[in-house]
């Protein structure tokens, strides 16, 4: 009966803990199969609850043990509710010189939450869509790699700046 206490008390904790990110406004995550694809795009519909506020925007990821690149590129689109399209390709550190993957997590699976824009104020009202795609390249192949190994979760996060 202790026990049975114990771990209810302990899942209620956890559950308080991950609820309580008074930061997020927008956190959303799409499974990769397998691996991720080149021509596979990863799209997120938003509607952002404030027009006259800055936000802080991230790209997250998660990834596994197979990913075996020191770097991930991403090209990133933003089109804007009245057709306006923001394009970025961008560039992430996945990995220390020794190999080991950065992130944070203890077990297989390594979570990295990428900086993509900071303070935007979403002026137009209406939808917002943002396109993730990789564009991996191996050194002296003009071809990109097809299927990235070791990417589970492609995720878009929408922040209220910190404030001092």
């Amino acid at each position: 009966m202790l026990q049975n206490r114990f771990l209810l008390f302990l899942l209620m904790f956890s559950f308080i803990v991950v609820s309580c990110d008074s930061n997020s406004v927008y956190d959303n995550y799409k499974s990769v199969p397998n691996a991720w694809h080149k021509d596979s795009i990863v799209s997120f519909k938003i509607n952002p609850p404030d027009s006259t506020k800055a936000y802080n925007l991230f790209v997250n990821l998660r990834n596994t043990n197979a990913y075996k690149y020191n770097n991930l590129f991403l090209i990133v689109e933003m089109v804007f509710p009245h057709g306006k399209t923001i394009k970025d390709t961008l560039e992430y550190k996945m990995a220390e010189p020794s190999g080991k993957l950065l992130g944070e997590g203890y077990m297989d699976i390594k979570e990295n939450k990428l900086w993509y824009k900071e303070k935007v104020v979403f002026s137009e009202a209406g939808e917002y869509i943002v396109n993730i795609q990789h564009a991996m390249r191996e050194n002296g192949k003009v071809n990109g790699v097809e299927e990235l190994e070791g990417v589970t979760d492609i995720g878009f996060r929408i922040e209220n700046p910190i404030t001092k």
